[in-house]
């Protein structure tokens, strides 16, 4: 997250098409069924296997959380970009891609409790260019605003003139344009893993993501986790589930759900698992 990855910009294309249909749908419904659009490439949150089949720590979370909703749950993968417009147009009920949950969001969207919480870092491919994480030097942000802090003056520094690599429509978007867009060149993927291939082939210098995301993928590349950990409220309160603004018996259902399992350690346990840490808000 994402997805926690996902920004502001693309969400908000789908609104205004899918406002009029979803302001007609406010009666109640007995919800015994529903469609969550994941991405399916975004692992270890999600990533769909060879058979077609999705897995990782959102879809094995959210199988729990149907379970104690008494909800039958389709999962179904989807572009980023057509997940807001599917959601309004009643293609999807809800939405699960590291969704971070953020002021603007909840303007145009209902967005459950965190299920999760975790920093975002930079990678390269060559530690010339921003060494090796040390794995102890975190940096907290408060807000998205141009920060004067050390830490951020030396990856300023670092980036001059090179190429940062984010996907589209996320969280990190503001952070990166307002902390390096004036000495460094951003380029905008679609996927993170177009985004990876460049880095790989020296296309990019560097990308910004979810740190789990690039502890999950180390092993698959040569991509090096680089620069300190930038945590803090910068990032909002967590992840979440995102559904209609119509839909709120539906988010109080998964709510519910989602505080069961924090209380009972199911997420802390599939944390363990997909993260090898525990990402508990």
């Amino acid at each position: 997250m994402k997805s926690k990855r996902k920004g502001v910009a693309t969400w908000l294309i789908g609104v205004v098409l899918g406002s009029a249909m979803a302001a007609g749908s406010v009666q109640a419904k007995e919800w015994k069924s529903v469609t969550i659009a994941l991405d399916g490439s975004y692992a270890p949150w999600n990533l769909t296997l060879p058979g077609g089949k999705l897995s990782g720590f959102e879809p094995e979370l959210v199988e729990n959380l149907c379970a104690r909703a008494q909800i039958k749950c389709n999962l179904v993968t989807q572009d980023w970009d057509g997940m807001i417009p599917g959601l309004q147009a009643g293609k999807f009920d809800v939405l699960m891609d590291a969704i971070s949950i953020t002021p603007d969001r909840e303007k145009i969207l209902a967005l459950s409790k965190p299920y999760a919480a975790t920093p975002a870092t930079f990678s390269v491919a060559d530690t010339k260019i921003l060494p090796k994480a040390s794995g102890n030097d975190t940096v907290k942000l408060d807000n998205d605003a141009r920060s004067n802090q050390p830490a951020i003056e030396a990856l300023r520094k670092a980036l001059k003139g090179k190429t940062i690599g984010l996907q589209s429509g996320t969280i990190y978007t503001a952070f990166v344009n307002n902390n390096f867009k004036d000495v460094a060149s951003i380029r905008v993927y679609k996927s993170a893993p177009e985004r990876d291939l460049d880095l790989t082939n020296g296309r990019i210098d560097a990308s910004f993501d979810d740190i789990t995301y690039f502890t999950a993928n180390a092993s698959k590349s040569p991509v090096i986790i680089a620069g300190p950990t930038i945590a803090g409220p910068i990032w909002g309160p967590g992840e979440g589930l995102a559904f209609r603004k119509t839909d709120t018996d539906l988010k109080a259902k998964f709510d519910a759900a989602i505080v069961a399992a924090q209380a009972d350690g199911t997420i802390k346990k599939l944390a363990l698992k997909w993260f090898k840490t525990d990402v508990m808000p």
